[in-house]
């Protein structure tokens, strides 16, 4: 028996000699096959995969309602986890083509069960507001025309909110639209008690912060104060611009209103050899992570003209003027047939949430809501572990600061 036990342990190794001689001519083989920069398209291209959100089967989540406020068109959604929800306040369109603000919430951020059948938000005589005193022009048209505003256009009213959660108050950034000559930032606000008790009459505002006289849009503000102000991040491109002001409520009267770029996007040079050659402005408010505040944003690539596409960038934490990683390729194309029926081509976020996975493997998960087509709202998730992971590892150059001096 001796011997027999011997014997059997020679030939145990010498297959593990042979397995482990196998392993490395396979191993071999395969660094022959694949060249240097095959093997790095491999790995950009597998950084590229984790980076892209996944849709939820359920989209679109919310679509247009019966209610003449919501027949048009419902988007562009914000978002935050309060109590255990996720709560959304949402851009509605109604018949007559003005834009109001509708509450939807959700036990597990895709199914929303709870819905409003009135508006939560409804902008009054936005031109009577303190600090703006510029009138309609003589004989100005202010009906809802389906032909000069479709798919998602409005004549007035709020458009595209974003939400954060400060201090046991809830904050709601939106453009304030009142004709082609009122497009002003403005923001509300309420006690978080009231929010999750569903007493939105109790809003506070709304206050106006961009300037008069300019058009604004997509301003967000931080999540938490910022060396003990409120910052608000008003401008993606020519480069990164944050206000940080004392209060909210007390923008334009007793702390000046916030100046911004006020040229067009569209007069800018465009990026070369980049998927996001214009740049368009912020998408959701900023999320601390930390690796540093992940901001999504809304470009368009010169070479595919006509469709937004959203991407990501990591801004440092004590800096976030300063770009620390930048994705090389949109996380978010709209491909999908409800992000094309309607205005073509468009895929726009204005809110995302981090929730704890139902699963122990893939830790928290990042939920974006978006707008699909300007005409119904979607979410498209991702683990934010790997996201983040591989946002670093695929990041593109920093981005230079663009001027307007570089137009030609």
């Amino acid at each position: 028996m001796g011997h027999l036990y011997i014997y059997m342990d020679f030939l145990f190794s010498v297959n593990i000699i042979a397995l482990l001689f196998s392993f490395f001519v396979v191993g071999a083989l395969l660094g022959a096959a694949f060249s240097k920069s095959i093997r790095e398209r491999l790995v950009e291209f597998l950084h590229l995969e984790q980076l892209l959100l996944v849709r939820s089967i359920h989209n679109p989540i919310l679509k247009p309602g019966t209610n003449p406020w919501t027949a048009e068109a419902v988007m562009n959604p914000a978002a935050a986890v309060l109590g255990g929800r996720t709560h959304l306040i949402y851009r509605a369109i109604g018949m007559d083509g003005v834009s109001r603000l509708g509450y939807a919430s959700s036990p597990d951020g895709i199914t929303f069960d709870k819905r409003l059948p009135y508006p939560v938000y409804v902008a009054q005589k936005p031109r009577n507001l303190p600090g703006h005193a510029m009138h309609h022009r003589p004989g100005e048209d202010k009906r809802y025309s389906p032909i000069l505003y479709p798919s998602g256009g409005s004549w007035g009213g709020c458009e595209d909110p974003r939400m954060v959660v400060i201090e046991g108050r809830v904050y709601v950034t939106f453009n304030m639209f009142d004709g082609w000559d009122f497009i002003r930032v403005a923001a509300i606000s309420i006690a978080e008690e009231d929010f999750l008790s569903g007493q939105f009459w109790k809003w506070d505002g709304p206050h106006l912060l961009s300037e008069p006289k300019q058009v604004h849009k997509n301003w967000v503000i931080f999540p938490e104060k910022i060396n003990g102000k409120y910052a608000i991040l008003h401008s993606v491109v020519p480069k990164i611009d944050i206000a940080y002001r004392d209060s909210i409520e007390d923008i334009g009267t007793a702390e000046p209103f916030i100046t911004s770029w006020a040229g067009s996007r569209s007069d800018l040079p465009a990026r070369e050899d980049a998927w996001d050659s214009f740049i368009r402005g912020a998408g959701p408010p900023p999320i601390r992570t930390d690796k540093g505040w992940l901001l999504l944003y809304h470009a368009i690539d010169e070479h595919d003209p006509g469709r937004y596409k959203l991407g990501a960038m990591l801004l440092d934490l004590n800096d976030p003027t300063n770009i620390l990683y930048h994705s090389a390729a949109p996380i978010l194309s709209p491909d999908e047939r409800y992000e094309n029926h309607g205005k073509p081509g468009i895929v726009y976020a204005c809110g995302a949430v981090v929730r704890p996975s139902t699963t122990l493997v893939t830790g928290d998960t990042l939920y974006v809501y978006y707008g699909g087509a300007d005409k119904v709202i979607c979410v498209a998730t991702t683990p934010m572990n790997s996201f983040l992971e591989a946002l670093i590892a695929g990041s593109q150059p920093v981005l230079a600061t663009i001027t307007p001096a570089q137009t030609t």
